[in-house]
């Protein structure tokens, strides 16, 4: 039987940290789903084509990994995908309350499917997509956190939003 994890977000920007979750996953699941959500609350800085492509570009060569997008409640996407899990970074303590909320109610939904948290490296602890906007949006260098057509594609948004 085939282990697979899903990694739901809205990955606006895909950061290194994203990156390293996925190849934490693969060391413990047969293949990793990187379900890309469209962002339909938060106005996202890059379209969902664009963080697909982001995404697919950063993972090159990373085999039993693919991105697909969802627009159903996750369980109902993790079960049709044939999916066990459901995979969630933890950076630090205040992510836990949302991240437990959210868990108990999947549970609730589909007692089948599990949710299963694991930490970035510390040197990607701090790290969000929120937090790479800010930085970049005054003009902050984001350099190794995040890939580096990731890193462009920023640069080129915020120089244009800059003028």
């Amino acid at each position: 039987m085939k282990h697979t994890v899903i990694y739901p977000g809205t990955f606006d920007p895909f950061t290194n940290g994203h990156l390293d979750l996925i190849k934490r996953a693969l060391r413990i699941f047969d293949e990793v789903i990187i379900a890309v959500a469209p962002s339909s609350k938060k106005q996202p800085l890059f379209t969902l084509d664009e963080r697909i492509e982001f995404i697919e570009e950063s993972i090159k060569g990373l085999r039993r990994t693919r991105v697909e997008t969802f627009q159903s409640l996750l369980v109902e996407y993790v079960s049709q995908k044939k999916g066990i899990a459901i995979l969630r970074g933890l950076r630090a303590v205040s992510d836990f309350e949302y991240e437990f909320q959210i868990a108990h109610m999947n549970r609730r939904l589909r007692r089948d499917i599990e949710t299963v948290f694991l930490m970035p490296s510390e040197e990607y602890s701090f790290l969000s997509s929120s937090i790479i906007k800010e930085v970049a949006s005054f003009g902050g260098s984001v350099s190794g956190l995040v890939p580096i057509a990731v890193e462009k594609a920023i640069n080129r948004k915020f120089k244009k939003k800059n003028r």
